[in-house]
């Protein structure tokens, strides 16, 4: 059976006070009024992967209120490797933790046990805002491929940070810029590197004639993709960096690039249902390279995926994630948005009582 979460149990986690769920494997189906706690379930499962799930909260936003005792997660998942026990939570004021089989481990081990990938509603104008949200999205496919992906990530953020400070203090000490340069150049061509080697792997598994547009993806990088000639760049461009006062060049500056292959349109001037199902191509290409690659396809976060969605697309996505095989989490306002996911799910009722979420399972 794929890779996928079995149990998961939340304590003062938003608006779950204490919540205990058991999955088998099949998508999730999670419906019910807005402001119940539909997207708080994903939220959590999202925080089975590196980095801060699919909100971005800072962890003492995730704490129950007014209580705000801090919150817990543990979570039973069948892993590639085996079954595994994880537990992450965070304290007032403190940092998120992970505990992996019982044993302290860094969040970036959690992209060792599952493979995870989301849609949320604040992505549906990803094509039409600034580049930082694409850049977002395309690392997180990225991660889905090299969990190490974030090292290197990290690696450039705190360099760039750093030299970015010298530039608003007027520091002109070229031994300072030299070595943090030279840190921005080596994980900097790695990141783009990563980001090559995705889309790549994304081309060959578009789902051409079907009921999603394929998209022909760019990675839109005016910077040097050799270390070195990046290291020279960033040198070069001191004088004009300290004027502005930030790095005008590096991977932080890249863009992703989306064109409706068919049609040779770009993703920002499709309309909006088309944007949506564009993102959906996407997400899919990225799953089923996963899929073959990796022997287990991910574990899939859709949250509000119906909207912008006609009944046909609505099927053929329930259809592509069965034959997937991957457990799949979706949220919905009603139930017969998901009817015909019928017995190849679990349904769960999300309604809300006195601030507290409540759930049961259907069978449909």
């Amino acid at each position: 059976m794929a890779a996928h979460v079995t149990s998961l149990l939340l304590s003062h986690f938003r608006s779950h006070q204490r919540t205990r769920l058991q999955f088998d494997g099949r998508p999730v189906v999670l419906f019910g009024p807005n402001g119940a706690g539909k997207t708080n379930v994903l939220e959590a499962v999202s925080l089975l992967s590196p980095g801060r799930g699919l909100r971005r909260a800072a962890a003492d936003d995730i704490a129950r209120r007014p209580q705000a005792l801090g919150w817990k997660l543990r979570a039973e998942i069948a892993a590639r490797a085996g079954w595994r026990e994880v537990e992450t939570w965070a304290e007032p004021g403190q940092s998120r933790l992970v505990r992996i089989d019982g044993k302290a481990a860094a969040q970036t081990a959690l992209g060792d046990l599952l493979a995870m990938l989301w849609l949320t509603p604040a992505m549906d104008r990803l094509w039409i805002e600034a580049p930082e949200g694409r850049r977002r999205f395309l690392d997180r496919i990225v991660l889905s491929f090299r969990p190490d992906h974030a090292t290197h990530s990290l690696a450039y953020e705190k360099a760039m940070r750093e030299r970015n400070r010298l530039l608003r203090e007027g520091i002109s000490d070229s031994g300072w810029f030299g070595a943090l340069e030279a840190q921005m150049a080596q994980a900097g061509a790695q990141v783009t590197a990563n980001r090559r080697d995705a889309l790549r792997a994304l081309a060959n598994y578009g789902d051409a004639g079907g009921a999603f547009p394929e998209a022909d993806l760019t990675l839109d990088c005016a910077a040097p993709a050799d270390p070195e000639d990046l290291a020279t760049a960033l040198a070069e461009g001191r004088r004009r960096d300290m004027a502005a006062g930030r790095s005008l060049i590096g991977p932080h500056r890249a863009d992703l690039g989306a064109v409706w292959a068919a049609k040779g349109m770009t993703a920002a001037q499709c309309s909006t249902g088309e944007q949506k199902a564009l993102l959906i191509s996407i997400l899919l290409a990225n799953a089923r390279a996963l899929t073959d690659l990796q022997g287990s396809p991910p574990v899939l976060l859709l949250d509000e995926v119906a909207a912008h969605l006609d009944a046909g697309r609505r099927a053929a996505l329930y259809d592509a994630i069965c034959g997937l095989g991957a457990q799949a989490f979706l949220t919905g306002t009603g139930a017969e948005l998901f009817s015909d996911l019928g017995a190849r799910a679990q349904h769960f009722s999300v309604t809300e009582a006195d601030g507290l979420s409540q759930m049961k399972e259907l069978m449909p």
